[in-house]
């Protein structure tokens, strides 16, 4: 039976024990003796073969893959609508208006709190043009991910691959796979722009795989340190952020706790932990509830993100791997992630027996233990076991999979790939590089064994490399303009389609989009007199419905402009103008109404316009009301808002903000998250136990 080659003994070196790109320390050593060793550790890489070519393997791809991803999301560089709507509340922000849609109404119109913040930041520093504050942001972030995200992937395998028996023989390459499957995707270019929140989430992602695996390489049982203390904290904090990030972001957040409190910490560390993960997001938390009167951005009301619409889910996951054939080459990142699993067993079976063995003969001469000294050393081992490589990628990948069933039981989103990224980023992590080593000889069953694994994955990353140069222009719909019977659509060729321009980026540039020039003559027609802006079917039209003569002076001046794309509307018309929609994005009224069975994705309320009229203090009859909308139903929108429950719901967020108002959203933050009105006025008045108006009035 032939034998692994030997390891020479300078492989067991710390030198040895990573690669250029993974040169953290071993997990035998203190963070004392690392920071010593390192000149030693880089004069191994720059002198040692092994170490050499491994690293500029890594430095190759990641190039490659890092330049080619910049320029195809620089190529296809925009700033899509709902991208917009996260500016309107930057523009609020430097104005003193506060972290609002619209000025004297305290709503959460953005789903992305650190994002919001982010932005407002480097806007504040710059003082340049809001949309280029974004665009650059979003850029850089979703660039920089990539390489971060390659070299924890580095960090995982290089020490784990090349300590192996044999592996001093030969060389071992890093290739990519599955970073150039991520990028290979339309949908990973586009969205790595758009001015939404898709590259801080895969860049939060990045940086939280690499301090987790940094953790989990550290030796456990190793005195603690002032540094390692320290590294524990900040991964801590990094991983408390995920709910500010995005909501959802909590499942792969919390999964990472999880692990780190169940480690085997002191309880004052461990208490360290909690403290730090929830310290900012706690303290937003009760921000929020105070200050807006909800528990969650006023998206997820509108969206209604604890539904469940399976049928749809389904259809949005076939929308993103039916056109660019995505099962072949996540098949084949499966089938590399087990063959380098596979020869890594492989090669360590005969220790590993070895080792065994003795366990037993050691096993047999000890002392019989009791039930309970066997379960306190169970979970001793459990815990111990917590801090490995091996749990960072079990962790890391059961986040993906549950984000992506989240994902499909809601139902996806309107936008083609959009919300599937993130999840898709966290389970490729793993192989977003992998390991080929090629041996010196072939005389050894381990050694030919390990030339016809590399020799698979050279050939799977070749063919990964083809693919995605085959499928990087494809396109979901040959119409550009066309929305689907799913609704999902291509977000960006729908507007650039619409447009005619190829890289809209500017809210000006926007104005090229139907009913945007004639809705600017409309405000400017009524910046002295107010009035509610409806649209109509002529996109070189909108209707005008006149104020009621009974409102406040203050109100009667207040132009609202009710239309569905908040974006583009939002940044265009002054502070001073009022911009909600019928899906209730930044609209209160609008986002408590029913979720529709049938509606579409993502648009899954439709608020009726009398509603809107009526709020907004129009006309409740004659030549001002517009023919389609009848003005019983006006009336009756008239009395169904003065329902209690929707009139407490109009103070938290419209009341002046005193610690008295705080204090009372406090209290009714969890009410007002569940609360939901009836779409139709008539049935709302019933639900209300309101005397309805009279259907003909003298």
């Amino acid at each position: 039976m032939s034998r692994p080659d030997p390891e020479p003994t300078a492989d067991r070196s710390p030198a040895a024990a990573d690669t250029p790109a993974a040169s953290n320390a071993a997990d035998s050593n203190s963070a004392d003796s690392n920071s010593a060793a390192a000149p030693n550790r880089l004069k191994a890489v720059l002198t040692d073969r092994r170490l050499l070519v491994p690293g500029l393997s890594w430095l190759i791809a990641t190039v490659g893959v890092t330049v080619f991803f910049a320029i195809g999301a620089w190529q296809r560089r925009w700033i899509a609508d709902d991208g917009l709507i996260v500016l309107r509340t930057l523009r609020n922000l430097l104005a003193g208006n506060g972290p609002v849609f619209n000025a004297g109404e305290r709503v959460e119109a953005n789903t992305s709190t650190a994002w919001t913040y982010l932005l407002t930041f480097w806007a504040w520093v710059t003082g340049a043009q809001l949309e280029y504050v974004v665009l650059w942001t979003a850029l850089i972030l979703s660039v920089a991910a990539i390489p971060i995200a390659m070299y924890g992937t580095a960090r995982l395998y290089g020490r784990r691959y090349l300590s192996a028996p044999g592996a001093a023989r030969g060389v071992t390459l890093l290739l990519p796979l599955g970073s150039v499957i991520y990028i290979a995707l339309p949908p990973a270019r586009d969205f790595a722009t758009s001015g939404l929140e898709n590259g801080l989430v895969i860049f939060w992602i990045a940086c939280l795989w690499c301090l987790f695996l940094a953790w989990a390489r550290r030796d456990g049982a190793a005195p603690r340190t002032r540094g390692s203390n320290a590294a524990l904290l900040f991964l801590a904090f990094v991983a408390g952020l995920a709910p500010l990030i995005r909501p959802e972001m909590a499942v792969l957040g919390g999964l990472v706790l999880l692990v780190l409190v169940a480690a085997p910490l002191g309880w004052r560390l461990r208490l360290g932990v909690i403290v730090m993960a929830a310290a900012v997001p706690v303290a937003y938390q009760i921000f929020r509830m105070g200050y807006y009167a909800v528990l969650v951005p006023n998206p997820a009301i509108a969206k209604d993100a604890s539904g469940a619409k399976w049928g749809q889910g389904w259809l949005y996951l076939e929308n993103l791997f039916g056109p660019y054939i995505l099962l072949l080459p996540v098949i084949m990142a499966l089938l590399v992630a087990g063959v380098v699993v596979a020869t890594r067993v492989r090669a360590g079976a005969s220790a590993a027996s070895t080792a065994a063995d003795e366990t037993d003969e050691d096993a047999g001469a000890a002392a019989p233990v009791t039930a309970s000294e066997r379960l306190a050393r169970g979970w001793t081992d459990f815990q111990r076991r917590l801090q490995r490589p091996s749990t960072v990628v079990v962790t890391v990948v059961l986040a993906g999979v549950l984000l992506t069933l989240y994902w499909t039981r809601q139902g996806g989103d309107f936008m083609h790939g959009r919300v599937l990224l993130a999840p898709f980023f966290i389970i490729l992590l793993p192989v977003m590089v992998v390991p080929a080593t090629i041996p010196a000889t072939a005389r050894t069953a381990i050694a030919r064994w390990r030339l016809a694994a590399a020799s698979f994955i050279i050939l799977a990353v070749g063919g990964t490399i083809w693919w995605g140069a085959a499928v990087s222009q494809e396109v979901i719909s040959a119409a550009g303009m066309d929305i689907s019977r799913d609704g999902i659509v291509d977000e960006r060729r729908f507007y650039v389609a619409n447009m005619a321009n190829e890289n809209p980026v500017t809210a000006e540039d926007y104005l090229d989009y139907p009913r945007m020039r004639a809705m600017m003559e409309r405000i400017d027609e009524l910046k002295d007199t107010g009035g509610l802006i409806l649209p109509s079917g002529n996109y070189d039209e909108w209707y005008v419905v006149p104020l009621r003569d009974d409102l406040l002076p203050h109100q009667q001046q207040r132009t609202t402009l009710y239309f569905l794309n908040l974006g583009m509307t939002g940044m265009n018309a002054p502070l001073d103008v009022r911009v909600v929609d019928q899906m209730g994005l930044a609209y209160p009224l609008a986002a408590h109404t029913e979720r529709l069975t049938d509606g579409r994705i993502g648009h899954d309320k439709n608020l009726p316009t009398p509603w809107v009229v009526a709020e907004s203090g129009g006309v409740a009859g004659g030549p001002g009301l517009p023919g389609y909308i009848p003005a019983l139903e006006v009336r009756r929108a008239n009395v169904a808002l003065t329902c209690p429950q929707t009139q407490a719901r109009f103070a938290s967020y419209k009341d002046t903000w005193s610690f008295t108002r705080f204090r009372h959203n406090l209290r009714q933050a969890f009410e007002f998250n569940s609360y939901r009105i009836v779409r139709q006025p008539e049935y709302e008045i019933l639900r209300c136990g309101l005397t309805p108006p009279a259907e003909h009035p003298r």
